[in-house]
């Protein structure tokens, strides 16, 4: 049984600042499917190439975990084998589960535009970024929230477990890893600035953790013992993004304002 909400056709997408499938944009599917009693609820923006995801319990599960699962579903419970693709700005659980398979995993820069022809020259058989959009061999090098999305009902079937069970699973083989991310609005002479000043910064640490590398493939990318930062100006809003993933939670808000202050913003 299916309940779809906001199905009717309107460009304003009201109540929310972008249509976005994310978190702070899907509480009335957070709350739908915790009063329905769903398994879970699925969510895509506008042009439907991007997917959101909100578990059995109302918890948003993250762009980061969500493209984990899905190549977790494709290696362990379809048993198959191939190049993995994700971006800087994607999960570093890519690269575990990698290592796991046996299969290797090829980071790109930020966008389709780079994730789409990767896939394509390593004949991989998934590919994901940040921002929600994953792509697979089965279809097309491209995103698709909606085959994603079937997909993940595949798993929930084969497997017999709710989405946070298979959150705990995938945990269980990759450890945990917490992810977020600060988008500051600025115009563009002061982005241009805050990006100058996180191009001249070099800390020793991080939220108190020790910087074991940096450097600027697409933005600026600190490593540190325990995860990573990444700023780095949107090339399609006026937006200057900071990025983490760590394997602390603890960690999460800290490194995320210490990437504000490289920036001064």
């Amino acid at each position: 049984r299916i309940l779809e909400l906001r199905g009717d056709r309107n460009p304003a997408f009201p109540g929310m600042v972008s249509p976005e499938p994310i978190a702070r944009n899907l509480t009335g599917l957070a709350e739908a499917v915790v009063n329905g009693g769903a398994g879970i609820g699925l969510a895509t923006d506008g042009d439907a190439d991007r997917l959101g995801v909100i578990d059995e319990r109302g918890g948003f599960v993250d762009q980061l975990q969500t493209f984990a699962l899905l190549c977790y579903y494709l290696l362990e419970y379809r048993g198959l084998r191939g190049p993995l693709i994700r971006s800087m700005t994607s999960t570093r659980m890519i690269d575990r589960l990698g290592e796991i398979y046996g299969v290797p995993v090829y980071e790109t820069n930020v966008g389709f535009k780079f994730l789409g022809p990767k896939m394509m020259e390593t004949q991989a058989i998934a590919a994901g970024e940040e921002s929600g959009g994953y792509a697979f061999a089965q279809h097309l090098p491209e995103r698709d929230g909606c085959f994603a999305g079937l997909l993940l009902l595949d798993l929930l079937a084969r497997s017999g477990k709710t989405p946070s069970q298979l959150v705990a699973e995938l945990y269980s083989k990759v450890g945990e890893h917490f992810y977020d991310r600060v988008d500051v609005h600025l115009h563009a002479d002061q982005r241009e600035m805050a990006v100058a000043r996180v191009a001249v910064a070099n800390p020793d640490t991080i939220a108190g953790r020790r910087v074991i590398k940096r450097d600027s493939p697409d933005g600026y990318r600190f490593e540190f013992e325990g995860g990573w930062l990444l700023v780095r100006p949107s090339g399609t809003e006026p937006l200057l993004r900071i990025y983490t993933e760590t394997t602390d939670a603890s960690l999460v808000r800290p490194v995320l304002d210490a990437g504000q202050q490289l920036a001064g913003v």
